[in-house]
């Protein structure tokens, strides 16, 4: 059984203060993701960062950072 979270099916998601939702980074593992996330979370942005699967395409989502 392959880890699912060792694939690279996750992505950086950043919600701006108006609540538009941009993709950061796409195609990285889960440590990969989270490791970017906390990295830009640390920066101290206002912006919110997360990481989720990549494995819908979601309407909501504009591409860029």
């Amino acid at each position: 059984m392959t880890d699912p979270d060792a694939s690279p099916d996750w992505r950086v998601m950043r919600q701006d203060d108006n609540g538009n939702r941009y993709l950061v980074a796409r195609g990285l593992t889960r440590a990969a993701a989270e490791a970017l996330a906390a990295e830009f979370e640390a920066r101290g942005h206002k912006q919110l960062y997360w990481v989720e699967r990549d494995d819908e395409a979601r309407s909501d989502v504009r591409p860029g950072g």
